[in-house]
């Protein structure tokens, strides 16, 4: 009897994989950080809604669900990366035991380590240079950072001179003195350091004498010491 030959099987069809979906809870912070990267990088009137959605791989319609407008935008990038930081800040001196010389220089290396180093130290820079043609973001990054940022200084100045670390001074020039170098970090970084003496400047090192230099010219001299 013929043996019936069984046919070969059809070739298997690859099932296609499914999509990769994103989760939706995770798009407003790679918004955030597209919107971080051209705001510093072209500055706030240049950037266009269209290219922080395309560079954040979603569509435009998906940053205005989040965001309803480049401002509104802007100012949950500010929110983000500089003025949620201040809780933490507040807390960290709570619990800060060593004295007023220590806690400057920690206050530098921290400020360089989180904000100086980073994309953030773009956004004074951007707000200085486009305050006048819009105001209502220097206003908002007055409330936001500024004035928070005052305020924690001063309760650094405020604690070195109530345990008599600090000779006492006016704390409107005091948090002023404090904040002129970070200022001119942030500066200096965002526009490609070129005023800067060498391409090799440290930073950390500069902000590290500041200290010194500052804790110099406030501090209160020992007892018996020669004026």
């Amino acid at each position: 009897m013929p043996t019936v030959s069984t046919p070969p099987s059809p070739p298997a069809v690859a099932t296609p994989a499914p999509r990769r979906s994103r989760r939706k809870e995770a798009r407003p912070g790679e918004l955030l950080d597209a919107a971080l990267d051209l705001f510093v990088s072209k500055g706030y009137s240049a950037t266009k809604v269209e290219e922080v959605a395309r560079q954040a791989g979603v569509s435009k319609g998906t940053l205005f669900l989040y965001f309803p407008s480049k401002q509104e935008l802007f100012q949950a990038v500010v929110r983000h990366v500089l003025s949620s930081r201040f809780a933490e800040w507040d807390l960290e001196l709570d619990s800060y035991q060593h004295d007023t010389a220590t806690l400057v220089h920690y206050c530098y290396e921290v400020w360089w380590q989180r904000i100086g180093s980073t994309k953030a130290c773009g956004l004074p820079h951007l707000v200085m240079a486009e305050a006048h043609n819009f105001p209502e973001i220097a206003a908002f990054y007055r409330q936001e950072v500024v004035l928070p940022g005052n305020r924690l200084i001063e309760r650094v100045l405020r604690r070195g001179m109530e345990r008599g670390e600090l000779a006492p001074l006016d704390l409107d020039y005091g948090v002023t003195l404090v904040l002129a170098p970070l200022i001119f970090c942030a500066s200096v970084k965002s526009t490609g350091g070129f005023c800067l003496p060498s391409p090799d400047f440290d930073v950390p090192r500069f902000l590290q004498m500041q200290a010194d230099a500052l804790m110099h010219g406030l501090g209160r001299p020992p007892q018996g010491a020669v004026p």
